[in-house]
């Protein structure tokens, strides 16, 4: 049955090398990750972890025996340096191993801030993976002063575990509005509003200018206003890249991530790609989705082909944050909407409709799961909705599925 190989052992490796095995695959498997922990969530690191409100045990996907049991070798806290796709190798360390089908699943990786500007200073911080935010948690004290950088999902969900452990907080977003490049205005004033509430310092319109250490250590930051700010620590959240330098050390075409067709296959015929660092057809389009669901989707969709399915991987969007007692569920992508219709619920219940040439395309959903169920399943049917129904809060939504 041959080697199966699969290089970064998170939500897409894990889920990949346990379908391989459900779908019959008798062969070898071996899972490479660099970190020495268990494939794990990365969701809850930035909410739940990071408050102290879940134990690591529960982070972790499966358990060890999980591995054990399906017979597949798990190569912890060991990184692949290279990829030889003539002779179907990959090395680790001083090791090389045959593989007969490679999976890449490495994920991606967090942005830095540049050395230049401070970036590489003692408690400056990104949120990414378990070893970054056991670092990053010590300091969340009670009265400490945080700069976040960047207004995205990150920066806010950082801001909001710093605001609940008693941090005092200052988010600067270079945009005009935070949630600019993935929101309309709408949901960038509910979650700027529901930030400013709990005591959050947003600053828009305001990037960093550098930051100011002493000893190694941040001690401040000057804004590109001139602002100068007193900081005991940094969380930078200006987005992730998709991790593919392997993957061009191995030639791989490279467009927005590894580029893969349809069934996940890369321009190397043995070679697979799955979760964030991976890029596909969409609607006639190209796009790579950063989120859990795609991981899962994706990565299975990859091993019933690595088995010779055959099957076209049809993505169907959704994502969700957390911030303070806010749950955020997003259906479909909002690319070129051209209108937005809002549903008013009571308190902090709202969700925002988009639209593109009358066409229903994604929805916002803040404590509305009923808005965010009817929205994703009339999305993921190709339907609209009628935007005199959606915007009438009195109005029941589940008779727009039967339309």
């Amino acid at each position: 049955m041959g080697h199966i190989v699969v290089i970064g052992a998170g939500q897409a490796g894990s889920s990949l090398v346990a379908r391989l095995r459900k779908d019959g695959f008798k062969g070898d498997i071996t899972l490479i990750g660099a970190e020495p922990h268990l494939p794990y969530q990365r969701p809850p690191l930035s909410k739940a972890y990071l408050l102290g409100e879940m134990e690591l045990e529960r982070l972790f996907l499966r358990p060890e025996s999980f591995y054990v049991e399906n017979n597949i070798a798990l190569r912890l806290g060991q990184r692949v340096t290279a990829i030889d796709p003539q002779a179907k190798t990959v090395t680790v360390g001083d090791e090389v191993i045959a593989y007969d089908e490679l999976a890449l699943t490495t994920g991606s990786d967090p942005r830095y801030l540049p050395a230049a500007i401070g970036g590489d200073l003692e408690g400056v911080h990104v949120v990414r993976d378990l070893a970054h935010i056991d670092e990053m948690e010590p300091r969340l004290t009670d009265g400490a002063l945080a700069l976040i950088v960047g207004g995205g999902y990150i920066g806010l969900e950082a801001a909001a575990v710093c605001a609940k452990r008693g941090v005092k907080v200052t988010l600067v977003e270079m945009a005009d509005r935070i949630l600019q490049r993935v929101a309309a205005p709408e949901t960038s004033d509910f979650f700027r509003t529901l930030h400013t509430n709990h005591g959050a310092d947003i600053r828009e319109g305001v990037g960093l200018d550098h930051l100011v250490g002493e000893k190694g250590k941040v001690v401040g930051a000057v804004l590109s206003d001139g602002t100068e700010l007193d900081v005991d620590f940094v969380v930078v959240g200006v987005g992730i890249v998709p991790s593919t330098q392997l993957a061009e050390m191995a030639g791989l075409e490279l467009e927005n991530g590894i580029k893969t067709d349809a069934h996940g296959r890369t321009s190397d015929p043995s070679i697979w790609a799955a979760g964030d660092c991976a890029s596909f057809p969409y609607k006639g389009n190209r796009i790579r989705l950063e989120s859990v669901p795609n991981a899962i989707d994706q990565a299975e969709v990859v091993a019933q082909n690595m088995l010779g399915a055959a099957k076209d991987y049809v993505a169907t969007p959704w994502f969700w944050s957390d911030q303070y007692d806010v749950k955020l569920q997003i259906a479909g992508l909002n690319t070129g909407y051209d209108r937005v219709v809002t549903r008013q619920g009571e308190g902090q219940t709202v969700s925002f409709w988009y639209y593109k040439d009358d066409q229903l395309i994604a929805v916002d959903a803040m404590n509305d799961p009923r808005a965010y169920m009817v929205g994703k399943r009339l999305i993921d049917a190709g339907k609209t909705a009628d935007p005199a129904v959606v915007s009438n809060p009195d109005a029941d939504l589940k008779p727009l599925l039967k339309a």
